[in-house]
């Protein structure tokens, strides 16, 4: 008997549990909402907005304020200095350090006990049931786990205090049992030198019968090109014959996609996209034909949403899950169990359907170009970019974007710098299949592109190999959960990567 066949048991019921979602949404995420208040209700914050008498979600947006971290921060600071009861029952003692996408300040998200256990390692047991749903034959658990993790670092200096990349969170408070499924010790998954990681990883997983991978594709990219280097192999099938998952997010999976499937050749291989931010745990694939992910309603998270015009404005409107409608752009809004209330986490999303609510993760509040009225989001590079390498037979590694502003003869463009895996023949070519895809798929787009009268066609610069990987590594941002900024309203990221090529 397998090992797979004795601990595939464990992980059945949660698929019935989750088939709620399609029809109880509503009154789950407002007993989530229930608990959540409940629980934080002699908290500082509690007591500030009158938790104790919160007795539904209509008296709950009446009374607390929708806020960015900004507002947060003092609190949160705070408590990363050893004061309890503030925004969470009790001391909260670790912290996911969190870069924003457009400038170079930390953010230090709470990742409370009860966080760990209700959201982000309740996401990872239902990741593994919906697979092993979806695929019967699995034998996930008959190898070893590949999982990434960044590093952590001490907490103001406080005793069992640690702030460091959420996926060291994680490794570093998994239960035991799962250590002996997965690789690389915790010693090597924490390093803080990622060069000196991915060396490691991939001379200890070269070793071993590895099933399943878990990561950041980018980053999972780098450990699986060492690993082939140094076996001397074309193929990661080669390498690991049994390898059948890959459990990926942190960054869209469309621009890696044809690097992984050129890489393994297996016929059994499944990819399943996961939606861990720091903030919370928030979405699965639950569907391997579908790309859109399910939302997770009954963790530790109770969800609103902005319309996406609406961000930034004084007043914006604020609904609930079930007033949502699909194919419609929405900013999320979250109150957990780590204690961010009313929380504006930065990321947007497209519903696709609504029984069950499905979506897909449509780019960032503040990742976009909009320079001209063009409102292009990160969902429509994506897109582009996909039909681009569909029809030229490219592989697009890494990206960014920004605007080219007026000059004194009224033109401007889009400026992209594109590092390509499989470089198009014709460069020309693939610039101009890009901006028809974005015509195509973006109205606005298209009616400034009309004629070149307001926005002239795109320009792209080819990315010498290693270019963003350099310019991540200048800013302390090798490996972990970093990512490089896809899309920008000014010109300050794409300048500091020209000036690097």
């Amino acid at each position: 008997m397998s090992l797979t066949s004795i601990i595939k048991p464990f992980f059945k019921s949660r698929v019935g549990a989750i088939r709620r979602y399609d029809t109880e949404a509503e009154e789950i995420q407002r007993q989530v909402l229930a608990h959540l208040l409940c629980k934080a209700k002699n908290t500082e914050w509690g007591r500030q907005y009158g938790y104790a008498d919160c007795k539904d979600y209509a008296h709950f947006a009446a009374q607390v304020p929708v806020n960015t971290y900004e507002e947060l921060k003092g609190h949160i600071d705070r408590m990363r200095r050893g004061e309890s009861d503030v925004l969470w029952p009790g001391r909260v003692k670790w912290y996911a350090k969190s870069s924003g996408t457009s400038n170079d300040k930390s953010k230090f998200i709470p990742v409370s006990a009860d966080g760990l256990k209700d959201t982000h390692y309740a996401g990872g047991r239902d990741a593994v049931s919906l697979y092993l749903h979806n695929v019967p034959d699995s034998r996930i658990f008959d190898g070893r786990a590949l999982i990434l993790g960044g590093s952590h670092a001490p907490n103001y200096n406080l005793p069992h205090s640690l702030v460091g990349d959420l996926s060291a969170i994680l490794i570093e408070n998994i239960n035991p049992m799962v250590n002996c499924v997965r690789i690389p010790p915790k010693k090597v998954a924490l390093l803080s030198d990622f060069e000196e990681k991915r060396d490691r990883i991939a001379e200890i997983a070269i070793k071993k019968n590895v099933t399943n991978l878990s990561g950041v594709p980018s980053w999972m990219m780098a450990v699986i090109n060492r690993v082939l280097e140094l076996s001397g192999k074309e193929y990661l099938d080669e390498v690991w014959p049994n390898l059948e998952v890959f459990f990926h997010g942190g960054v869209a999976f469309t621009p890696y996609r044809e690097q992984y499937r050129r890489l393994i050749r297996s016929p059994k291989m499944h990819y399943m996209e996961t939606y861990n931010a720091s903030e919370g745990f928030f979405g699965l694939q639950d569907d391997p034909a579908d790309t859109a992910m399910l939302l997770m309603l009954d963790y530790g998270v109770f969800y609103e949403f902005i319309p996406l015009e609406e961000v930034g404005k004084d007043n914006p409107t604020v609904i609930p899950l079930w007033e949502v409608e699909a194919g419609k752009n929405y900013a999320i809004v979250i109150s957990t169990s780590c204690g961010l209330w009313r929380y504006q986490i930065g990321d947007t999303v497209k519903f696709t359907s609504v029984k069950p609510y499905k979506f897909i993760i449509s780019g960032r509040t503040k990742s976009f170009i909009n320079a001209f009225g063009e409102e292009l989001i990160v969902d429509n590079a994506e897109q582009g970019l996909a039909k681009a390498c569909a029809k030229t037979g490219a592989v697009v590694s890494e990206y960014t974007a920004a605007p080219v502003f007026m000059n004194e003869d009224g033109q401007c463009r889009h400026q992209w710098i594109i590092e390509f895996d499989k470089e198009p023949a014709d460069l020309e070519q693939f610039a101009n299949i890009l901006d028809r895809a974005l015509q195509e798929i973006n109205s606005d787009y298209e009616a400034k592109r009309y004629k070149d009268l307001t926005l002239q066609r795109l320009e792209i610069i080819k990315a010498r190999t290693g270019l963003f990987n350099d310019w991540l590594k200048s800013k302390g941002k090798l490996g972990g959960q970093h990512k490089v900024p896809r899309l920008a309203n000014n010109r300050d990221i794409i300048e500091q990567v020209l000036a690097m090529i």
